[in-house]
């Protein structure tokens, strides 16, 4: 299979990006709840490129280690999805969750499982809205919170930077008030972007069906 085999037409894209924009509404309503605090949400950028590019995009922001909570997800597409923050942001999300109360040793030993909760609310939330729209389930699995650089995050596992074309859904968020911020990023090979793209059809022609 070849990357202009899976390329999305202007169309197929504004219906994705659109589908993306719903999932991640909702699943940053879920995170609003749990901090008390309004939750910003950046127009979502959706590209297929290399591995490479997306490692890069992320080094132009970020030059600081970073921490990820990520999520393979399996049905009727696969892949895998990332919830990232700068290292340095992760306490000041644990703290929004938790409260400010907590001794900062005690904050530092529930890092890992507050990291956890928040990436299973915002990456479930989103992907399993999505699927849903799309009329499909997903199988999605446990949580688990992953560090290092732009490279490592995107590359765990048997990807390679090498290894074809994904989907890079990059969308930037942030909690008002708070210098919280952060990216959700789904990787997809080129079967499951093949997947993905007939299902977006069936999409846009039950909603154009829909509108006659």
């Amino acid at each position: 299979m070849m990357a202009h085999d899976i390329a999305l037409t202007e169309l197929e894209r504004d219906a994705l990006t659109e589908l993306v924009n719903i999932g991640v509404s909702r699943a940053a309503s879920s995170l609003r709840k749990m901090i008390g605090e309004e939750v910003l949400l950046s127009v979502p950028s959706v590209e297929i490129m290399a591995p490479q590019e997306a490692v890069r995009l992320i080094a132009q922001r970020e030059t600081d280690e970073l921490v990820a909570i990520q999520q393979q997800f399996e049905g009727a597409f696969s892949g895998r999805a990332l919830l990232i923050f700068p290292q340095a942001t992760s306490l000041d999300l644990v703290r929004a969750i938790i409260g400010t109360d907590v001794p900062p040793d005690q904050i530092a030993e529930m890092e890992q499982e507050a990291l956890a909760e928040t990436g299973n609310v915002i990456l479930n939330g989103c992907l399993a809205t999505m699927a849903n729209m799309l009329k499909r389930s997903l199988n999605i699995s446990l949580p688990e919170v992953v560090r290092g650089d732009g490279s490592r995050l995107l590359t765990l596992t048997q990807e390679r930077l090498d290894s074809g074309l994904v989907l890079f859904l990059y969308i930037n968020f942030s909690v008002r008030s708070k210098d919280i911020r952060g990216y959700i990023a789904v990787l997809m090979d080129l079967p499951s972007l093949a997947a993905l793209k007939e299902l977006i059809a069936s999409f846009i022609d039950r909603v154009i069906g829909d509108g006659v």
